[in-house]
């Protein structure tokens, strides 16, 4: 039965070939769509965690109320004791404790006097230690633009856009103009290293990379971080197991009556973080629904065209016997295989053009400028397992509704019109 139904529909390409097309746009559209958004997101995703707030951070409490504003005077202290013992008790993770530092770079000319000045947001990192993930977890050695990696202690890493505007360039000295953690002025001389460029616009506009512990000697903050910072291994982050590693810490060393206490927070619990993964979430789980709509209308549409044009042939299998519900099976089995044909069609053209936009990209660069979205500018599809089989739930319901729908007729059917039909 199966063979005679499929030799009917190559046969007749009317029958087949309009669903088919229909089919296949629509699953192309959705495979690509949801790998856009997968691309997206996780990019959003891994670019904050990496260059942000890791898969979970650990503050003091009064630090987190106003982390916006950098408030190192709340930072932690014993932070090097609290990474040795985040490393012993989740070996599978990363740890690494940074602090976040803002204020003036200024650059001096021939004479000493004040050439070029900008506002800079540092981060400080562990660059010399062997067993430190941050060069890779910030890909600097890819990201250099000029120059070398820091060496030596005093040597920083500027991004290349600010380098730029500031008229610097590699071994040139500048000065950095900032406050203390006890809140008194600080001023330290550090050498240009190299220039790097993220392509992250947040980023790129006047970031400075300098060593963990010459930022600690220049702002007074020995053994002191804003931030410790851990990772899943693979970068890729996941909400339970996240959120088990928070609350086992919370519940040992979290204490809400102690301001200075170290409290533990997940990439979701940035503000404004969770709520864009959450739309994202659901805006792929509504994918499918966008597409599934529209595509079971055109498809009832055509199933009611069809049964036009078939109702001669229906007449005919309707006066030698065979039951309403056999043919009605069997046009349900032709829906199955139109809707597996424009599937497999459908997911193979929507996989080859996100694999396409997964390796090339689309430069968004000049949208993103000015943004503060941790969000690279060439935004890539992601191609995950799901986006091999998402299309054919679209694809198989869509036409299996609007077959069934559109068969209900067969069911109204009166033998009494079979002459009218066989004879006209």
């Amino acid at each position: 039965m199966i063979r005679f139904l499929l030799k009917g529909l190559v046969r007749d390409r009317s029958r087949s070939l309009f669903p088919v097309i229909t089919v296949m746009s629509g699953v192309s559209l959705t495979v690509l769509a949801y790998s856009w958004v997968m691309g997206v997101m996780g990019s959003m995703a891994r670019n904050t965690a990496v260059h942000d707030t890791g898969h979970v951070r650990i503050m003091t409490r009064a630090y987190a109320a106003e982390a916006g504003q950098v408030p190192n005077d709340l930072a932690l202290t014993g932070a090097d004791e609290l990474v040795r013992a985040m490393r012993r008790d989740h070996p599978d993770m990363l740890w690494t404790a940074r602090i976040r530092f803002g204020g003036l770079l200024d650059v001096p000319d021939a004479s000493g006097e004040t050439k070029a000045q900008g506002p800079v947001a540092g981060l400080a990192v562990d660059l010399f230690s062997p067993d430190s993930p941050e060069p890779r977890l910030l890909n600097l050695a890819r990201s250099v633009a000029r120059g070398r990696m820091p060496a030596m202690p005093d040597e920083v890493l500027v991004s290349d856009d600010f380098a730029s505007r500031l008229g610097i360039g590699v071994g040139d000295m500048v000065t950095l103009i900032g406050a203390t953690m006890d809140g008194a002025m600080a001023a330290a001389n550090f050498s240009i290293a190299g220039t790097v460029r993220f392509g992250i616009a947040a980023l790129d506009r006047g970031a400075m990379i300098a060593d963990l512990g010459d930022v600690r000697r220049a702002l007074d903050m020995e053994d002191a971080a804003g931030e410790v910072l851990g990772f899943f291994a693979d970068l890729e982050f996941r909400r339970k197991a996240a959120e088990d590693v928070k609350a086992r810490f919370n519940a040992g060393r979290a204490d809400p009556g102690d301001p200075f206490a170290p409290e533990m927070f997940t990439l979701r619990d940035a503000p404004g973080f969770g709520s864009q993964m959450d739309y994202f979430e659901y805006f792929s789980s509504v994918l499918v629904l966008v597409f599934l709509v529209p595509m079971s209308l055109v498809l009832w549409n055509a199933g009611l065209m069809g049964g036009l044009r078939r109702y001669g042939e229906i007449g005919i299998r309707l006066a030698i016997g065979e039951s309403r519900g056999r043919i009605y099976r069997s046009m349900l089995a032709e829906s199955v295989m139109i809707g597996l044909a424009g599937s497999v069609l459908g997911t193979a053209l929507g996989l080859a053009i996100s694999y396409y936009l997964q390796v090339r990209g689309v430069s968004l660069g000049a949208m993103l400028q000015g943004s503060s979205i941790m969000i690279e500018e060439t935004v890539r599809a992601r191609v995950t397992p799901t986006s091999w089989v998402l299309g054919f739930v679209p694809g198989l319901v869509a036409t299996l509704l609007g077959t069934g729908i559109s068969g209900i007729d067969i069911f109204r059917r009166q033998t009494t019109q079979l002459a009218k039909e066989l004879g006209s």
